[in-house]
């Protein structure tokens, strides 16, 4: 599933094409996706001015001019793709099956947005701008790790106590929103910090190293344009590359690139941690 750092350089592509933009035709050409659209989802968009376009974790969130906010999950195979439907435009080959393009939006300006999902595990929801702190799939959500609230003194204060593995911990989003596995596995490899080791027992000098490679880690796989493991693309088809910069994520058996020793990989709560058994501790 996309974390944080793909579902980032999707808004950033999707931002020129929408932001300010009406959406002079919205098109949905199924009934649901991963679970049904909201009541006429299709017309309460139509002709709506999208303000901004924004992101919480790893939803997509637009504030329209109705109040309201689209709120967007990729999913495990979602996909948005920009068009030109302006004539003489020339048009990206996408190699994606159009079966499977289930929701268009026509914008202000020329663009055409289609969003395809082969699997349907994406969504789209319709909810108050004003009420999106109650958003149930935001309740309870972490600071972003791109932000000023998260920090080592966060860390120390979150992980107080907690007899969990520090890997569980930072996986889960009530203490950090948008990390995933990818990127825990790596940042923890680049603070020299065991996945098995127990997040209340992490000193604080550790945490000042562990919430600074978080941060360095998410910025670098932005700037990337996150990983393409399986499905995911950018908005014009590019895939991103910062696969190629992993240290220790899906490198079971490869030699660690600071001790050679080779690389773990072990299953917590049913997830691979890919870990160096000299290198972190």
């Amino acid at each position: 599933m996309p974390e944080l750092p793909e579902v980032e350089t999707v808004r950033r592509g999707l931002a020129p094409a929408m932001e300010g933009r009406r959406i002079l035709r919205a098109e949905t050409r199924r009934a649901d996706l991963r679970f049904p659209f909201p009541p006429n989802f299709a017309d309460r968009l139509t002709g709506v001015r999208l303000a901004a376009l924004g992101r919480r974790a790893k939803y997509l969130v637009g504030e329209l001019s109705t109040g309201e906010a689209l709120v967007m999950h990729l999913g495990m195979t979602g996909r948005f793709t920009i068009t030109d439907t302006r004539p003489g435009k020339f048009h990206h080959e996408t190699r994606i099956d159009p079966a499977h393009d289930h929701v268009v939006f026509d914008m202000e300006g020329g663009a055409r947005i289609t969003f395809n999902d082969p699997r349907r595990f994406g969504s789209m929801d319709l909810w108050p701008l004003g009420e999106l702190d109650i958003y149930p799939a935001f309740e309870g959500l972490g600071p972003e790790p791109v932000s000023n609230a998260f920090s080592a003194a966060y860390l120390r204060e979150a992980f107080a106590g907690k007899k969990t593995p520090v890997k569980a911990a930072l996986l889960d989003q009530r203490v950090v929103a948008g990390l995933g596995n990818i990127y825990v596995s790596e940042a923890l490899f680049r603070a020299g910090i065991s996945p098995r080791r127990l997040a209340g027992s992490i000193r604080p000098e550790r945490l000042e190293r562990l919430a600074a490679e978080v941060r360095a880690v998410i910025d670098e796989a932005i700037l990337a344009g996150g990983s393409s493991i399986s499905d995911f693309a950018n908005t014009d088809g590019e895939l991103g590359y910062f696969q190629h910069r992993f240290r220790v994520y899906d490198r079971e058996g490869e030699a660690c690139p600071v001790c050679e020793r080779p690389i773990r990989r072990l299953v917590q709560s049913g997830r691979s941690t890919f870990y160096c058994t000299r290198c972190q501790r």
